[in-house]
């Protein structure tokens, strides 16, 4: 099993896990707002990128695109 923080994660990680910055950053998220949802939802990449999609939350454009 995976741990976060306190939070003990019963099912692999599906994916590349983000870094809570690298969320938040991407998403535009407070620091707090990043953790609760990494918290209870785990690093996977997959899953966070689908939860955020339900949301219809927009990625931030990376710099290198936006040229």
């Amino acid at each position: 099993m995976t741990h976060i923080g306190d939070f003990q994660r019963r099912r692999p990680v599906r994916g590349r896990p983000y870094t809570l910055d690298e969320f938040a950053a991407k998403y535009r998220l407070s620091r707090q707002a990043a953790e609760d949802l990494y918290v209870r939802f785990g690093p996977s990449a997959i899953e966070l990128d689908l939860l955020m999609a339900a949301k219809r939350r927009v990625p931030e454009m990376p710099e290198r695109l936006a040229e």
